[in-house]
Order: C-alpha cells, then sequence, then structure tokens
C-alpha cells in the first residue's frame, strides 16, 4: 500500500472509530471489552481492501457491515460461554447522565438474541431503512421487518413501565 493510500486509510479509522465504537457496544449489549475487539477486527479488515484496487464505493457503510457481520460471526463461533467480570475492586465510580437509563436499555438489548439485536441497532440506532438493513444482514426486507416488530416486543416486555419511570425528570 502506497503512503497517500495508508495515511488515507488513518483518516478514514480515526473519523470512523467512535461511531463503530457505540455501534458495537450497542451490538454486544454493553461489553466494552468485545466492542474495542471487533472495531479492531473491522479496521483490519477494512485495512486489508483499502487501495485503489477497492471496489468499496462507500467505506464507510462497508465498515458498518463488516462490523455487524463480525459480531454475529463472533456469537456464532464462541465455544464456551464465559464471561469476564467488568467489575473490579475498589474501582471510582464516574457519574454518567442519565446512567439509569443507559444501563436498563442495554440491560434490555443484552437480553435479545444477536440477529435482533443488530436489526435493532441497524434501524433505530444506525437509521438504516428496512432494505438497507437487510442488505447488511443477508437477509429479505420481510425479514427484517418481522425481526423488528418481534424484538420491539420483547423489548417492551422487558422493559415495561421501568422505562417511564427513568425518563421523566
Amino acid at each position: 500500500m502506497r503512503q497517500s493510500e495508508e495515511d488515507a486509510f488513518r483518516e478514514f479509522a480515526k473519523a470512523r472509530m467512535g461511531h463503530l465504537f457505540r455501534s458495537a457496544c450497542l451490538l454486544t449489549g454493553g461489553d466494552t471489552h468485545l466492542a474495542e475487539d471487533l472495531v479492531q477486527e473491522t479496521l483490519g479488515k477494512m485495512y486489508g481492501v483499502w487501495g485503489p484496487a477497492s471496489r468499496v464505493g462507500n467505506p464507510a457503510a462497508y465498515a458498518q457491515t463488516v462490523l455487524v457481520r463480525c459480531c454475529l460471526g463472533y456469537r456464532r463461533r464462541r465455544s464456551s460461554k464465559e464471561r469476564p467480570s467488568g467489575e473490579l475492586p475498589d474501582r471510582a465510580q464516574v457519574p454518567v447522565p442519565d446512567s439509569s437509563l443507559r444501563v436498563t436499555l442495554l440491560d434490555a438489548l443484552r437480553g435479545l438474541p444477536p440477529k435482533d439485536r443488530a436489526v435493532i441497532v441497524l434501524r433505530y440506532w444506525e437509521d438504516l431503512s428496512v432494505a438497507e438493513t437487510a442488505d447488511v444482514l443477508h437477509t429479505s426486507p420481510a425479514a427484517v421487518r418481522t425481526r423488528s416488530t418481534r424484538a420491539l416486543a420483547r423489548l417492551r416486555e422487558r422493559l415495561g413501565s421501568s422505562i417511564g419511570e427513568l425518563t421523566v425528570h
């Protein structure tokens, strides 16, 4: 790869890393460590296709597609059910605005199957159309609509009335 192409990739990675990380956090149900790994894997794959021979018309959209596929692939190939602990003793607690709402929503998202979570994140966080979401997930628009409806119903069921209590200030 020539220096100009490498510089262009670095600029792309720097500009998209935060957005990819936020999406990855939502896709993983708040697992920031896994989200970081998925972003790195995504950028590594993007680096592999970067350059003049690349036929990627929209690198940002392609990166989003790669991220979703990496996440779904991780869930499929995962051989154990081990969960790393996110809690360390004597850790400083930093207040986060709307933290109770954020935790509630991430817990509800975490309870969804990976494909349902991917549909919800792509449709309502990334604001993709049904057709765009279907393209990213290699499925039909009808399957996206069905999965979206069912996933939203599961979220409403999991959240119940607690979401209203968290949003009222």
